[in-house]
């Protein structure tokens, strides 16, 4: 059998999953449906649930309450190791003693399959993370993305239905955890398993998933597409966890047929017809969608005029930290080489482009 013909993709429902500690909510109500062969993302701060729904898909830890749902069963009431799930560990979870071939071979050799079976589904494994010429050593001689290459490799070698990755790329330096989310990518679209990503780490959410969820204090906050996530934020959490944002809290109030918003200190923007808004709430809008100009630059128009609080060089742009009133406004401007930046303390007006605006009720 090759290794390369897994379990056709399967669909994972999680639907009304409760879990407490005491009187401690783990999970309050989590409900979610994965798709056939999706790279979906658990997204969240530490003790956000994520790591903690993610075993229970496993089966590790206590039973919640609900239902867990893989190609339609309930596995809920299944020990792990009959629910047919691969998990990968932040740890790797290596035997020491053992080669790297041994390590593959484990789950193979513990389901008492064939041996010329075992070694045919070890070799195409090993050949998947490209370690095939690495068999015959010990995880001490292997470096820390080697390592990671032959977890996932002992994990797809006994083809699960699901693929689990729990923080996979936390011990890894970064620019091997930019390479080993790509080779992870990689290798999920070719065994098209349906995978579940848990970080912490935005950036690995944004760029390996199709879909994510973020969690906070054990509920879902929002599901979706990354960049549907970050440019419309269901509320204040996911807008300021998701990236970098500017929240100003006021009234929307139409007058005239527009709609106007007044925030603290004098902040009175009009808003786009495109944008519902009224009574209280909050105004998010990201620092590339400001333009930052000299206080006396007539070619821009705006009432926001404040001066330069600080000034952090980021590379491909700089971060200004704009003070206006009491409101401090982040604004990114590409860096361009051989034009002069602005200096602490000097006076400018900012314009906040209307379309990117997003309204949140409070």
């Amino acid at each position: 059998m090759s290794i390369n013909s897994v379990h056709e993709s399967v669909r994972l429902l999680i639907e009304d999953v409760h879990l407490s500690f005491g009187d401690t909510k783990i999970l309050e109500g989590v409900n979610l449906e994965i798709e056939p062969g999706e790279f979906f993302a658990f997204l969240g701060p530490s003790g956000s649930g994520k790591s903690t729904l993610l075993r229970a898909v496993a089966g590790f830890g206590p039973r919640p309450q609900g239902r867990i749902l893989i190609d339609g069963e309930d596995v809920l009431s299944i020990p792990a190791w009959k629910r047919n799930v691969g998990m990968v560990f932040q740890s790797y979870a290596l035997w020491p003693h053992m080669t790297v071939r041994k390590n593959v071979a484990f789950g193979l050799e513990e389901r008492k399959l064939p041996k010329d079976e075992i070694k045919q589904r070890v070799d195409q494994a090993l050949d998947l993370v490209g370690l095939g010429h690495l068999s015959d050593r010990r995880p001490s001689q292997l470096s820390g993305g080697q390592q990671q290459r032959i977890a996932l490799a002992r994990t797809v070698v006994v083809e699960p239905r699901v693929l689990l990755l729990d923080e996979p790329l936390s011990n890894l330096d970064a620019n091997l955890r930019v390479q080993m989310r790509r080779d992870i990518l990689d290798l999920q679209r070719k065994l098209k398993l349906t995978t579940i990503f848990v970080t912490h780490d935005q950036e690995e959410a944004n760029t390996v998933s199709d879909r994510m969820a973020v969690l906070d204090k054990g509920v879902i906050q929002q599901v979706g597409e990354p960049m549907r996530l970050y440019d419309q934020p269901a509320n204040l959490f996911v807008a300021e966890f998701l990236g970098t944002a500017n929240v100003v809290k006021g009234d929307a109030a139409t007058r005239e047929g527009h709609t106007w918003f007044t925030g603290d200190d004098g902040w009175h923007i009009r808003l786009p017809i495109t944008l519902r808004a009224g009574g209280a709430g909050a105004l998010v809008f990201r620092p590339q969608n400001v333009i930052i100009s000299a206080a006396d630059d007539e070619h821009l128009e705006s009432d926001l005029i404040g001066h330069i609080e600080y000034r952090e060089f980021l590379g491909s742009f700089l971060r200004y930290g704009v003070q206006i009133g009491s409101h401090r406004v982040l604004v990114d401007e590409h860096h361009r080489h051989g034009v002069s930046p602005f200096e602490k303390g000097q006076a400018v007006k900012l314009s906040v482009d209307a379309e990117s605006l997003v309204w949140i009720e409070q």
